[in-house]
Protein backbone atom coordinates (compact mmCIF):
# COMPACT_ATOMS: atom_id res chain seq x y z
CA UNK A 1 0.00 0.00 0.00
CA UNK A 2 1.48 3.67 -0.59
CA UNK A 3 2.60 5.71 1.43
CA UNK A 4 -0.08 8.70 2.55
CA UNK A 5 0.79 12.24 2.69
CA UNK A 6 -0.20 15.30 4.73
CA UNK A 7 0.79 18.68 2.87
CA UNK A 8 1.23 20.79 5.29
CA UNK A 9 1.03 24.13 2.92
CA UNK A 10 3.15 26.21 -0.13
CA UNK A 11 6.10 27.96 1.40
CA UNK A 12 8.74 30.61 -0.51
CA UNK A 13 12.23 30.54 0.13
CA UNK A 14 14.71 32.70 -1.59
CA UNK A 15 15.10 29.48 -3.87
CA UNK A 16 11.59 29.69 -4.79
CA UNK A 17 8.45 27.67 -3.51
CA UNK A 18 8.34 24.46 -1.43
CA UNK A 19 5.74 22.01 -0.38
CA UNK A 20 5.75 21.42 3.38
CA UNK A 21 4.50 17.92 4.76
CA UNK A 22 3.62 16.77 7.88
CA UNK A 23 6.85 15.34 9.63
CA UNK A 24 8.88 18.51 8.73
CA UNK A 25 9.28 16.89 4.32
CA UNK A 26 9.96 19.83 1.73
CA UNK A 27 9.83 19.43 -1.80
CA UNK A 28 11.40 22.43 -3.80
CA UNK A 29 9.55 22.94 -6.80
CA UNK A 30 11.37 24.17 -10.50
CA UNK A 31 10.46 24.61 -13.31
CA UNK A 32 9.76 22.01 -15.30
CA UNK A 33 9.35 19.56 -12.57
CA UNK A 34 6.44 17.65 -12.62
CA UNK A 35 3.58 17.64 -9.80
CA UNK A 36 1.62 14.33 -9.80
CA UNK A 37 -0.67 12.91 -6.93
CA UNK A 38 -3.64 10.91 -6.08
CA UNK A 39 -6.19 11.62 -3.81
CA UNK A 40 -6.84 8.77 -1.03
CA UNK A 41 -9.67 6.40 -2.41
CA UNK A 42 -12.53 6.90 0.12
CA UNK A 43 -10.34 9.37 1.94
CA UNK A 44 -12.23 12.40 3.50
CA UNK A 45 -10.61 15.71 3.67
CA UNK A 46 -10.47 16.49 7.75
CA UNK A 47 -9.33 19.59 9.93
CA UNK A 48 -6.05 20.50 10.06
CA UNK A 49 -6.69 21.40 14.08
CA UNK A 50 -4.44 25.11 15.21
CA UNK A 51 -1.18 26.04 16.49
CA UNK A 52 0.11 23.15 16.48
CA UNK A 53 -2.82 20.73 18.18
CA UNK A 54 -4.56 18.12 16.28
CA UNK A 55 -8.69 18.91 15.90
CA UNK A 56 -9.95 17.28 18.93
CA UNK A 57 -13.28 16.74 17.04
CA UNK A 58 -11.38 15.42 13.23
CA UNK A 59 -13.96 17.52 11.93
CA UNK A 60 -14.62 17.08 8.09
CA UNK A 61 -13.80 20.46 6.20
CA UNK A 62 -15.55 21.44 2.23
CA UNK A 63 -13.38 20.24 -0.50
CA UNK A 64 -13.74 23.97 -1.84
CA UNK A 65 -12.83 25.67 1.43
CA UNK A 66 -8.67 26.82 1.56
CA UNK A 67 -9.59 27.86 5.20
CA UNK A 68 -9.11 23.85 5.80
CA UNK A 69 -10.40 24.69 9.74
CA UNK A 70 -13.29 23.86 11.59
CA UNK A 71 -15.31 26.44 13.17
CA UNK A 72 -13.49 26.07 16.59
CA UNK A 73 -10.13 25.55 15.56
CA UNK A 74 -10.41 28.49 13.17
CA UNK A 75 -11.66 30.43 16.31
CA UNK A 76 -8.51 29.78 18.28
CA UNK A 77 -6.19 29.99 15.45
CA UNK A 78 -7.27 33.44 14.83
CA UNK A 79 -7.41 34.40 18.75
CA UNK A 80 -3.67 35.53 18.50
CA UNK A 81 -3.51 36.96 14.96
CA UNK A 82 -2.01 39.81 13.56
CA UNK A 83 -4.10 39.71 10.56
CA UNK A 84 -6.92 39.77 12.94
CA UNK A 85 -5.80 42.91 14.99
CA UNK A 86 -6.05 40.87 17.96
CA UNK A 87 -2.00 41.09 18.80
CA UNK A 88 -2.08 44.59 19.62
CA UNK A 89 1.08 44.14 22.31
CA UNK A 90 3.16 42.49 19.53
CA UNK A 91 6.83 44.32 20.28
CA UNK A 92 8.07 43.76 16.96
CA UNK A 93 8.64 46.44 14.33
CA UNK A 94 6.48 46.13 11.09
CA UNK A 95 6.41 47.34 7.44
CA UNK A 96 3.69 49.23 6.03
CA UNK A 97 3.65 47.86 2.06
CA UNK A 98 1.93 48.81 -1.16
CA UNK A 99 1.43 45.55 -3.76
CA UNK A 100 0.74 45.61 -7.28
CA UNK A 101 -1.23 42.70 -8.68
CA UNK A 102 -2.16 43.56 -12.24
CA UNK A 103 -3.91 46.74 -13.93
CA UNK A 104 -5.78 48.68 -11.37
CA UNK A 105 -5.45 46.39 -8.60
CA UNK A 106 -3.18 47.74 -5.48
CA UNK A 107 -3.15 47.31 -1.91
CA UNK A 108 -2.02 47.76 1.14
CA UNK A 109 -0.53 45.95 3.92
CA UNK A 110 1.72 45.17 6.91
CA UNK A 111 4.04 42.60 7.49
CA UNK A 112 6.77 41.89 10.20
CA UNK A 113 10.12 43.46 9.85
CA UNK A 114 11.95 40.03 10.30
CA UNK A 115 9.86 38.28 7.84
CA UNK A 116 11.51 40.46 5.04
CA UNK A 117 9.40 40.53 1.32
CA UNK A 118 8.18 36.86 2.36
CA UNK A 119 4.58 37.66 2.92
CA UNK A 120 4.36 39.59 -0.83
CA UNK A 121 5.51 35.79 -2.03
CA UNK A 122 2.63 34.76 -0.50
CA UNK A 123 0.40 36.83 -1.34
CA UNK A 124 1.25 36.88 -5.35
CA UNK A 125 1.79 40.81 -5.22
CA UNK A 126 3.28 40.87 -8.97
CA UNK A 127 5.40 43.91 -7.92
CA UNK A 128 5.49 46.01 -4.26
CA UNK A 129 7.44 48.88 -2.39
CA UNK A 130 7.57 49.44 1.01
CA UNK A 131 5.88 52.57 2.57
CA UNK A 132 7.30 52.94 6.29
CA UNK A 133 8.41 50.86 9.34
CA UNK A 134 7.85 50.95 12.96
CA UNK A 135 5.72 49.86 15.83
CA UNK A 136 2.63 47.71 15.12
CA UNK A 137 -0.17 49.99 15.73
CA UNK A 138 1.74 52.53 14.16
CA UNK A 139 1.94 50.63 10.98
CA UNK A 140 -1.62 49.47 11.76
CA UNK A 141 -2.77 53.49 12.04
CA UNK A 142 -0.95 53.78 8.07
CA UNK A 143 -2.94 51.25 6.75
CA UNK A 144 -5.97 52.58 8.03
CA UNK A 145 -4.98 56.34 7.17
CA UNK A 146 -4.45 54.20 3.46
CA UNK A 147 -7.76 53.03 3.27
CA UNK A 148 -9.60 56.11 4.43
CA UNK A 149 -8.10 58.87 2.46
CA UNK A 150 -7.18 56.82 -0.60
CA UNK A 151 -9.45 54.29 -0.75
CA UNK A 152 -6.94 51.83 -0.91
CA UNK A 153 -8.18 48.18 -0.26
CA UNK A 154 -6.33 45.40 2.45
CA UNK A 155 -7.52 42.65 0.74
CA UNK A 156 -7.82 41.71 -3.00
CA UNK A 157 -9.66 38.27 -3.95
CA UNK A 158 -7.14 35.47 -5.52
CA UNK A 159 -9.91 34.87 -8.07
CA UNK A 160 -9.10 38.92 -9.33
CA UNK A 161 -5.22 38.00 -9.01
CA UNK A 162 -5.38 35.10 -11.22
CA UNK A 163 -7.78 36.61 -13.59
CA UNK A 164 -4.87 39.38 -14.28
CA UNK A 165 -1.64 37.55 -14.56
CA UNK A 166 -2.54 37.57 -18.41
CA UNK A 167 -2.38 40.94 -18.83
CA UNK A 168 0.47 42.34 -16.83
CA UNK A 169 2.31 44.83 -18.42
CA UNK A 170 5.33 44.24 -20.09
CA UNK A 171 8.28 46.14 -18.01
CA UNK A 172 9.37 46.52 -14.60
CA UNK A 173 8.90 50.43 -15.45
CA UNK A 174 5.47 49.92 -16.63
CA UNK A 175 4.25 47.38 -13.76
CA UNK A 176 5.68 49.57 -11.76
CA UNK A 177 3.81 52.80 -12.92
CA UNK A 178 0.56 52.40 -10.42
CA UNK A 179 2.54 52.01 -7.29
CA UNK A 180 4.74 54.96 -8.01
CA UNK A 181 1.65 57.43 -8.34
CA UNK A 182 -0.27 55.38 -5.10
CA UNK A 183 3.16 55.68 -3.21
CA UNK A 184 3.47 59.47 -3.56
CA UNK A 185 0.04 60.33 -2.77
CA UNK A 186 0.66 58.09 0.68
CA UNK A 187 3.35 60.46 1.56
CA UNK A 188 2.11 63.51 1.00
CA UNK A 189 -0.92 62.84 3.18
CA UNK A 190 -0.43 64.24 6.72
CA UNK A 191 -1.89 62.38 9.99
CA UNK A 192 0.94 59.75 9.58
CA UNK A 193 1.81 58.67 13.18
CA UNK A 194 4.89 60.44 14.45
CA UNK A 195 6.38 56.57 15.13
CA UNK A 196 6.78 55.36 12.03
CA UNK A 197 9.85 55.84 9.38
CA UNK A 198 9.04 56.23 5.89
CA UNK A 199 10.40 54.37 3.09
CA UNK A 200 11.41 56.05 -0.24
CA UNK A 201 10.34 54.15 -3.50
CA UNK A 202 11.88 51.01 -4.42
CA UNK A 203 9.80 48.72 -6.53
CA UNK A 204 10.07 45.20 -6.40
CA UNK A 205 8.84 43.17 -9.32
CA UNK A 206 8.32 39.49 -9.10
CA UNK A 207 7.38 38.42 -12.35
CA UNK A 208 11.01 36.24 -13.15
CA UNK A 209 10.64 35.09 -9.47
CA UNK A 210 6.72 33.46 -10.50
CA UNK A 211 8.24 32.47 -13.86
CA UNK A 212 4.93 34.62 -15.13
CA UNK A 213 7.06 36.34 -18.57
CA UNK A 214 5.69 34.34 -21.39
CA UNK A 215 3.79 31.59 -19.37
CA UNK A 216 1.32 30.07 -21.29
CA UNK A 217 -2.22 32.04 -19.78
CA UNK A 218 -4.42 29.55 -17.45
CA UNK A 219 -7.56 27.89 -19.18
CA UNK A 220 -8.69 26.95 -15.50
CA UNK A 221 -8.31 26.35 -12.18
CA UNK A 222 -9.00 23.12 -9.97
CA UNK A 223 -12.35 24.03 -7.63
CA UNK A 224 -11.77 21.17 -5.34
CA UNK A 225 -9.91 17.67 -4.64
CA UNK A 226 -12.14 14.43 -4.56
CA UNK A 227 -11.31 11.84 -3.00
CA UNK A 228 -9.58 8.67 -5.75
CA UNK A 229 -8.86 12.17 -8.20
CA UNK A 230 -5.73 12.31 -9.79
CA UNK A 231 -3.29 15.21 -10.75
CA UNK A 232 -0.35 15.30 -12.77
CA UNK A 233 1.39 18.68 -15.22
CA UNK A 234 4.74 20.19 -15.53
CA UNK A 235 5.09 22.98 -13.34
CA UNK A 236 5.07 26.23 -15.12
CA UNK A 237 4.67 29.36 -13.13
CA UNK A 238 3.79 29.74 -9.50
CA UNK A 239 2.52 32.84 -7.82
CA UNK A 240 1.35 33.00 -4.07
CA UNK A 241 -0.31 29.34 -3.19
CA UNK A 242 -0.62 28.97 -6.73
CA UNK A 243 1.03 26.39 -8.92
CA UNK A 244 0.41 26.85 -12.66
CA UNK A 245 0.36 23.38 -14.28
CA UNK A 246 0.89 22.55 -18.16
CA UNK A 247 -1.69 19.18 -18.10
CA UNK A 248 -1.77 18.64 -22.01
CA UNK A 249 -5.72 18.56 -21.54
CA UNK A 250 -8.17 18.19 -18.47
CA UNK A 251 -11.22 16.53 -20.39
CA UNK A 252 -12.39 19.12 -22.36
CA UNK A 253 -13.50 21.03 -19.03
CA UNK A 254 -10.55 23.87 -19.09
CA UNK A 255 -9.76 24.02 -22.88
CA UNK A 256 -7.52 26.37 -24.41
CA UNK A 257 -4.04 26.04 -23.33
CA UNK A 258 -4.11 23.34 -21.11
CA UNK A 259 -2.67 25.28 -18.35
CA UNK A 260 -4.49 24.85 -15.28
CA UNK A 261 -4.27 26.57 -11.78
CA UNK A 262 -4.14 24.45 -8.47
CA UNK A 263 -4.90 26.09 -5.21
CA UNK A 264 -2.01 24.70 -2.82
CA UNK A 265 -4.70 25.56 0.07
CA UNK A 266 -6.88 23.41 -1.33
CA UNK A 267 -4.58 19.84 -0.79
CA UNK A 268 -4.25 20.77 3.14
CA UNK A 269 -6.53 17.92 5.30
CA UNK A 270 -6.08 15.37 2.05
CA UNK A 271 -4.69 12.26 2.31
CA UNK A 272 -2.42 12.04 -0.97
CA UNK A 273 -0.45 9.51 -2.78
CA UNK A 274 2.41 9.29 -5.13
CA UNK A 275 0.85 9.93 -9.10
CA UNK A 276 0.85 6.79 -10.89
CA UNK A 277 0.47 8.63 -14.28
CA UNK A 278 0.16 11.86 -16.31
CA UNK A 279 -4.04 11.83 -16.06
CA UNK A 280 -5.62 15.01 -14.43
CA UNK A 281 -9.35 14.30 -13.60
CA UNK A 282 -10.04 16.65 -11.00
CA UNK A 283 -13.04 18.93 -10.98
CA UNK A 284 -11.93 22.54 -13.07
CA UNK A 285 -13.43 25.30 -14.09
CA UNK A 286 -12.66 27.85 -16.51
CA UNK A 287 -10.52 30.78 -14.88
CA UNK A 288 -12.55 34.36 -14.77
CA UNK A 289 -11.16 36.49 -16.50
CA UNK A 290 -9.81 40.20 -16.06
CA UNK A 291 -12.51 42.32 -16.20
CA UNK A 292 -15.16 39.56 -15.63
CA UNK A 293 -17.21 39.68 -12.26
CA UNK A 294 -15.95 38.01 -9.29
CA UNK A 295 6.03 1.44 -2.50
CA UNK A 296 9.28 2.79 -0.91
CA UNK A 297 9.10 6.35 -2.30
CA UNK A 298 11.32 9.57 -0.63
CA UNK A 299 8.46 11.94 -1.56
CA UNK A 300 5.34 12.29 -3.08
CA UNK A 301 6.70 13.96 -6.43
Amino acid sequence: MARTWKCSGLRWSADGPVLEWEGGRRTALTWGKRVAFGVEEGGVRTCVGARGHVCPLGAVVPGRSTGVRCEECARLDRAHSVAADTAADDPRPYRVYLAWFGPGMVKVGITAVERGSVRLLEQGAVCFSWLGSGPLMAARRTEELLRAALRVPDRIPYADKRAVRAVLRDTEAERAAELAELHAKAVALTGWPESLDRAPFRPVDHVRVFGLAGVPTAAGEVIELVAGGTASGELVAAAGPDLHLSTGSVGGSAGGSGVVVLDTRLLAGWGLVPGAGRGFDLPVRALKRAGEGAGAQDGLF
